[in-house]
């Protein structure tokens, strides 16, 4: 028994309830008599955020808290590489230990259901199988460092859009099937030491105390013993929280001890209410991962941030994160040199040329040691003779609402006040509803149409055409632009997949301005829509890359790396395609607490009051039919499949054979065998991926269940062996409540994407 787990006898009730919740804003509370301490946790996915004061979300200012920023999870994603997020989870890991935390809220894994969602940026795929092979070790490296990972947001936390309050509901197999399995390999293979429970309600109880998800999944089906967090501020009652619900309590604001799991609590079990045993179970738990940290131990690592080491790993990932998506003219990479060998004038167009994009975005903001622009890159990369030049191109006509942590620190200092004196002004879910669902305010009506007139229309106009007029002067076009935090935010959706700030008809007119001398390169945590793409032939996309991505994207530019990246996702040609708008499944219908349906538009003239009478039921009717799943079964073309991405060089798969070994309950294993060729002149990599059909009906036609990323010189043969086990066969049948394999003939295809198929055959099993 470990030292803390020992002392468990010993605690009151007062100090067991200090231990299961806040004692900060981001701190849980300790035992000073015995000397437990409470853990100090921090944000988040992206790097180890600012520290902020003890009961306000306001920065303390601290100048030793420099950090590195770090990709966001759909950038690693993007690699396709394990190994890699590994590596990157020993940096953040280490970060973590370095500025004396204990719990980094981190990785977040939700699955991306509908490209809308505000915090996609922040989520690895739409497919699990991606999520789990690069989560686990990701995982294992930041608990590497002795700090803890904690896995979010458990679960179906799918959409921004009111999730304080939001409902899902979803049948059991598609929950096991899709939703779930990433966060099932994140506690069993990856062992995470804690878990973070969701906003959302699921099948009408709130995350924080679903005994289907936290009991029977969790505790019972997965066998999970580590420790299980609220996201701040989403415990909602004291009863169903206590005998069944998260062990810790986190919010964003005192008083602390009139949490749910505090004096409310205390005074239940005081009364007979709730049984002592029900903290006990927590307090255990807490105190077990305490001894895992080896907090308080000697030799518990100490952890390091900044170091040249961490830099070249956010590098890597920012490199091996950027996709080609088209080079059909071969124009990529680009020459510093015209053809007389004089160097080239270039001019980089676009906000997010210049944009620090690691500010703002909500609890993934960090406050990072240095970043180094997409415009600092080219000129760090071949900044000799080369003359550049930098336009806007677009207006940014939101940029007061880009950093929204600066709204919420605002809202945090004046609610503070509003918990003072004896009839506080708000409630406590009030605040909490304010403060956790912040949205920026929007002109609409006459004043919209003013401003749009007045202010917005004329910038836009100039900016396009000083683009416009200049582009003859210049060798190069090189268009950096996409979204920002204004539209990748925590707290809110996006109601459109168009590119915000006119930048479609800009990209559009640059196109038939500059021809094959524009290159596009797209920053943004999910798909949207690009009208314009047959017009445009170098096209590259790049996620929230982390401070070292603008010196990735010019060695990619420039071919000193060989792009690698594969999408995470798929990018549907319009909204329109999207299953949930197909299905119509998305955002979900408002509801009365009396039954009454209500409008949107009645949702929010009602404001706070909606919240307080009524909450949104959103219906997974989609079912398994998100992302790739549906194209490929319904026959719905997209403009860039999930797993695609080109290279500089070009491969063949070749020489593929399959064996079955061993059969169904009997050590059932199927190995796929092939050669990798790298056919072009570079060295470079490529991902090959196996996906399967299922005899069993309503199942998508294509799932993936495998894949390597592989190195490869010019004329290198590499072979490659992917494999099945009948784990991977099985799908989740509700009558058994568990996962089997149904005997039939599955169907195995290999490729470099889920459309891009170069050897397909079948096996019966």
């Amino acid at each position: 028994m470990g030292k803390f787990l020992s002392m468990k006898d010993q605690l009151t009730l007062e100090e067991k309830s200090a231990l299961i919740h806040a004692a900060t804003v981001f701190d849980s509370g300790g035992v000073e008599r015995l000397g437990i301490p409470g853990l100090r946790t921090s944000d988040g996915p992206n790097g180890v955020r600012q520290d902020f004061e003890d009961d306000r979300i306001v920065p303390i200012g601290d100048t030793t808290e420099f950090v590195t920023w770090m990709p966001s999870n759909t950038c690693l994603a993007t690699t396709w590489n394990p190994e890699l997020a590994g590596r990157f989870g020993e940096v953040l890991g280490e970060e973590a230990r370095g500025r004396g935390k204990d719990v980094i809220l981190a990785p977040g894994i939700n699955i991306k259901r509908t490209p809308l969602c505000g915090r996609n940026f922040e989520y690895m795929s739409e497919d699990p199988e991606l999520v789990s092979e690069l989560v686990v070790p990701l995982i294992r490296g930041i608990q590497k460092n002795d700090v803890a990972a904690c896995v979010k947001h458990y679960a179906l936390n799918n959409q921004e859009l009111e999730r304080l309050s939001v409902e899902a509901v979803i049948d059991e197999k598609t929950l096991q099937e899709l939703y779930l399995p990433a966060f099932k390999k994140a506690v069993q293979d990856g062992d995470s030491y804690s878990i973070m429970a969701a906003y959302n309600r699921y099948n009408g109880e709130y995350c924080c105390c679903n005994k289907h998800l936290l009991v029977d999944i969790l505790r019972e089906m997965w066998g999970y013993q580590g420790v299980a967090i609220s996201d701040w501020g989403a415990v909602q009652e004291t009863d169903a929280t206590a005998d069944h619900g998260v062990d810790i309590e986190m919010s964003v604001a005192p008083p602390f001890n009139e949490y749910f799991l505090a004096d409310p609590l205390i005074a239940k079990v005081k009364a007979g209410e709730i049984p002592e045993s029900k903290l006990d179970e927590k307090v255990e738990r807490i105190l077990r991962m305490l001894d895992k940290l080896k907090v308080d131990e000697p030799d518990r690592k100490q952890g390091v941030y900044n170091t040249p080491a961490h830099q070249q790993v956010v590098e890597e990932v920012a490199e091996e994160g950027i996709v080609l998506l088209k080079n059909d003219k071969n124009h990529l990479p680009l020459s510093p040199l015209k053809k007389d060998g004089k160097p080239k004038k270039i001019m980089v167009v676009g906000d997010n040329a210049t944009r620090n994009n690691g500010i703002g975005g909500g609890s993934s903001e960090i406050k990072m040691l240095y970043n180094i622009t997409p415009m600092l890159g080219l000129k760090m990369t071949r900044g000799g003779d080369v003359s550049y030049t930098w336009m806007p191109g677009y207006y940014v006509d939101n940029e007061k609402h880009l950093s929204v942590n600066d709204e919420w620190q605002e809202m945090s200092e004046e609610r503070a006040e509003d918990f003072s004196g004896e009839q506080p002004k708000l409630s406590y879910a009030e605040i909490v509803s304010m403060l956790v669902m912040y949205e920026p305010p929007k002109l609409e009506g006459e004043e919209a149409k003013k401003d749009y007139e007045e202010r917005i229309l004329p910038h836009q106009k100039e900016y396009r055409e000083e683009v416009l007029k200049a582009i003859p002067d210049y060798d190069e076009i090189i268009f950096i632009g996409g979204l920002n935090h204004a539209d990748d935010v925590e707290g809110y959706d996006k109601t459109t997949l168009a590119l915000p700030y006119a930048q479609d008809e800009l990209i559009s007119a640059m196109a038939d301005a500059a021809g094959e001398k524009l290159t596009v390169v797209l920053i943004c945590g999910s798909a949207v829509e690009m009208p314009w793409a047959d017009k445009v032939h170098s096209l590259l996309q790049m996620s929230y890359a982390g401070q070292n991505a603008g010196t990735a994207l010019a060695k990619v530019l420039y071919g000193d790396v060989n792009p690698s990246g594969k999408l995470p996702e798929s990018y549907p040609y319009s909204l329109a395609d999207t299953p949930t708008e197909k299905y119509g499944s998305y955002p979900g219908t408002f509801f009365l607490d009396t039954g009454e349906e209500i409008s949107d538009e009645k949702v929010r003239e009602m404001g706070l009051k909606a919240y307080q009478t009524g909450h949104r039921r959103c219906e997974y009717t989609e079912k398994l039919m998100v992302g790739y799943r549906y194209y490929e079964t319904e026959k719905v073309e997209v403009r860039f499949p999930f797993g695609y991405g080109l290279s500089y060089t070009d491969f063949d798969i070749t020489d593929c054979e399959t064996e079955v070994y061993g059969n169904l309950g009997n050590d059932l294993a199927i190995e796929v065998r092939g050669i990798l060729k790298n056919t072009g002149a570079r060295a470079g990599k490529q991902v090959v991926q196996l996906y399967i059909g299922s005899p069993e009906k309503d199942q998508p036609v294509k799932l993936l269940k495998d894949f390597v990323k592989l190195s490869a010189a010019p004329g290198e043969i590499v072979p490659f062996r992917l494999s099945l086990t009948e784990e991977d066969l099985a799908t989740f049948h509700t009558e058994d409540n568990a996962f089997s394999t149904v005997s039939g003939e599955y169907k195995l295809y290999v490729g470099t994407s889920v459309k891009d198929i170069t050897y397909e055959t079948k096996v019966s099993i």
